[in-house]
């Protein structure tokens, strides 16, 4: 059994085609087919169920699937430990970035980091800290910027602290508190706002604030992006409770930001693994702390 034979599993299974999967590892349809043939007799099991419209993976097949993937990333572990015993970073990484992510300069960060390690391949996902320190404890993500209240600090990975700051409140030019440069958070009460939805991370600095100061606060609107809210505030439909650095030199030519007293504190964190990580999870995590001091 060969690692090649194992990847066309995984691009087959993927890509549910052997015509995809071929021009995927780019190789001929017929020579993939013939592996996977060839390796299907080895085994004396069906790994695919195929007709001349359709591919499915068998029982057997998403059984083989889980060690195949396991083997292959086995296989570019051992590959990037040599090549980091000679002093050269490859193999992959995977970081995770929230959408409101300001204490990192994330475009500039991974231009840093290819730039000095040029070897390893970078791939970036967008989304939520639990789902990112989940995917990161499960060995899914190597690293991860994540955005969580004071009282809710990450569990089960190393994290440093790159940021702890205080929510400004985001109305529109036309609001009437925009002439305002400082609310206490009660001066809030009565007001629709805008936040991310129930329960995320994003939004729990803002609910216990309001919750600590025994105001009620009505959510019109539930948004996963900060532009999205940036621009429901901007219609004078609600208040957003964001970062002071989300809301950029353009955007206050229309809207207002405004500093609020005992109001809602987030902390910005670099979380990664700190067992058996990879030599370009570790690189990456360096250069990150490096840059931010």
């Amino acid at each position: 059994m060969e690692l090649q034979q194992m990847r066309y599993v995984v691009a087959v299974s993927e890509e549910r085609s052997f015509t995809r999967a071929a021009e995927r590892c780019r190789v001929v349809q017929s020579a993939l087919s013939h592996q996977i043939a060839a390796l299907e007799r080895e085994l004396g099991v069906r790994l695919f169920a195929r007709t001349s419209r359709r591919v499915e993976i068998t029982p057997a097949g998403e059984a083989f699937l889980e060690q195949a993937r396991a083997s292959l990333a086995a296989a570019e572990r051992a590959v990037a430990e040599a090549a980091a015993a000679s002093g050269e970073v490859r193999g992959a990484i995977t970081i995770g970035v929230i959408p409101t992510v300001t204490a990192v300069d994330i475009p500039a960060a991974l231009g840093r980091f290819h730039g000095a390690h040029p070897a390893v391949r970078i791939g970036l996902r967008s989304g939520g800290s639990d789902d990112f320190a989940a995917a990161i404890r499960a060995g899914r993500m190597d690293a991860a910027v994540l955005g969580l209240s004071d009282s809710t600090p990450p569990t089960g990975v190393a994290v440093r602290v790159l940021a702890r700051e205080r929510l400004v409140a985001v109305v529109g030019e036309r609001h009437p508190l925009a002439g305002r440069r400082r609310l206490r958070i009660d001066e809030l009460a009565g007001e629709a706002f805008v936040d991310f939805p129930e329960g995320s991370p994003g939004r729990i600095p803002s609910d216990l604030a309001f919750l600590a100061a025994g105001i009620r606060r009505e959510v019109v609107f539930e948004a996963t992006g900060a532009d999205l809210m940036l621009d429901i505030a901007r219609q004078g439909l609600a208040v957003a409770l964001l970062p002071p650095a989300v809301v950029s030199a353009d955007d206050r030519r229309d809207l207002r930001a405004i500093d609020v007293e005992a109001g809602p504190t987030r902390v910005e964190y670099l979380a990664w693994s700190d067992f058996n990580s990879s030599p370009a999870a570790r690189a990456f995590v360096d250069s990150v702390l490096a840059s931010a001091g």
